[in-house]
């Protein structure tokens, strides 16, 4: 394997490794956005109102993207990886 393969591989790898994290990173951003004005506005400060919101959150885009996830990933690895390993 030359070095325009495996930085061509890594490229791709840490692009699928984006295109993955985005929804449920970007779900944290927005419920912290959110919560943050909530707590400004109201003076409330207790540590459990960021924590729990950004949690379900994150919970339910991670349930509703699962599918999305898993068929990137597995095309990364049968379209990527696995021709490099059997030497294609």
């Amino acid at each position: 394997m030359n070095e325009m393969i495996f930085f061509d591989t890594l490229r791709q790898g840490l692009w699928t490794a984006v295109l993955i994290s985005t929804p449920i990173l970007s779900a944290a951003l927005v419920s912290g956005v959110i919560v943050g004005l909530f707590q400004a506005l109201t003076s409330i400060q207790e540590m459990t109102l960021t924590f729990v919101p950004k949690l379900a959150a994150i919970l339910a885009v991670f349930w509703v993207s699962m599918s999305f996830m898993t068929t990137t990933l597995s095309g990364f690895f049968s379209g990527t990886l696995i021709p490099i390993i059997a030497g294609m």
